[in-house]
Order: structure tokens, then sequence, then C-alpha cells
């Protein structure tokens, strides 16, 4: 690390987050601008306490550990949360997409947005449609602006078995999915028990 990188650690008090900050600048080949945004976001603080606990013990970690909670959108374009639509929302995850990614974890690639499939004779398409290289998977994200309904995890589930049967190889592992739904004028992935898909809160910055 680079005289710089350190004095960006100096002011942090957490011995456990100072490690955090470090493991990742070296692996991840942090300039000290991008670390000090690392920081600034609080990034260790919103790792769940789960993954905290496996990072002590170098555990082995799962794709869900590393995404944020909550997870921070850069709203650029000033939008009131309480009139957003699927679209709007799509438009400022699109408008800094690196960012979005690193809000999820490590090893997260863009795919496409919208993306097109075909269910008996009817097309429908993904709102958005990532890969985790670190961890081998397609993740497929749905966007609702509404609350949860209980058809967002029966259609979410069709959409992951269809990545699984069309697009999936036989050295990937299972697709992973996220639903984010309105909830106290916040956006969160509501649980399911499912374990492909997981929960977190979301929010506008």
């Amino acid at each position: 690390l680079s005289w710089s990188h350190i004095i960006e650690l100096l002011p942090l008090e957490n011995y456990n987050a100072i490690s955090y900050y470090i493991d990742i600048s070296i692996s991840q080949n942090l300039s000290y601008r991008e670390l000090h945004h690392r920081i600034k976001s609080n990034e260790y603080e919103r790792l769940p306490e789960s993954t905290k606990n496996k990072l002590l013990v170098k555990e082995k970690t799962e794709v869900s550990d590393f995404v944020k909670n909550p997870i921070l959108i850069k709203n650029k374009r000033n939008i009131d949360v309480n009139n957003i639509s699927e679209k709007l929302l799509q438009d400022l995850i699109l408008d800094d997409i690196p960012s979005f990614l690193k809000e999820l974890g490590n090893g997260f690639t863009f795919i496409e947005n919208e993306y097109k499939i075909k269910i008996g004779n009817n097309y429908h398409r993904i709102d958005l449609l990532l890969f985790n290289y670190i961890f081998n998977c397609f993740v497929v994200i749905e966007l609702k602006v509404t609350k949860f309904k209980s058809s967002y995890i029966g259609q979410i589930k069709e959409y992951m078995n269809y990545i699984d049967k069309n697009v999936k190889k036989p050295i990937h592992d299972n697709t992973i999915g996220i639903i984010i739904v309105k909830k106290d004028n916040k956006f969160v992935m509501e649980y399911c028990s499912d374990p492909r898909i997981f929960s977190k809160e979301y929010i506008l910055k």
C-alpha cells in the first residue's frame, strides 16, 4: 500500500474494518481515491454480521455475503422515491452500473437489461441479467415499485429456471434471484424461503 492508502486508513478505529479495507485494496488493486470512496460509504459497516464473522475465521463465503445493506443507488436525477417507476429505477441503475455492481459485491458483471426470454408462447423481459465470475453463476434481478406480492416469487423463479435450463452451462452454479420491491418508502430485496433469493435494503442516495 502507498502512503496515501495508509492516510485513508489511519482515522479508522475498528481493527476488523482496517483489515477488510487493506484486503480489498490489495486484492482489487484500489487506488487511494477508490479506497476513500469505499470507506466514506461505510462499506464494511454495511456488510451483514454473518459476513464479518466469516471473514474473521476465514470461512468460505457465498455470493450473497458481500451484498451491502443497504445498497446505495446514486439518484443523479433527483427522482422522488414516491413517484418512481420501474423504468426510472432501472435507468438510475444503468446511469452508473459500475457503482451498482460494486454495491452487490465482488465479481459481478453486467450482461443485459430487458433481457428477452420466451416461456411457452409468451415473451418476457428480465429487468437485469448479471453474472458473477467469482461464484460462477447468473444473477436475475427484478425491479418492482409496489409493495411485495407473492406472485413476484413465482415470476422470478420462472425466470431463474429459464436461465438454468437455457443459458446456464453444466460448469455454472445455480442462478440467483433478487427481487427489489417498495417498502416504507424504500426499496428492499424481499426475502423468500428459496435460498437462492435473498434480502437487502435498497435506498436512493
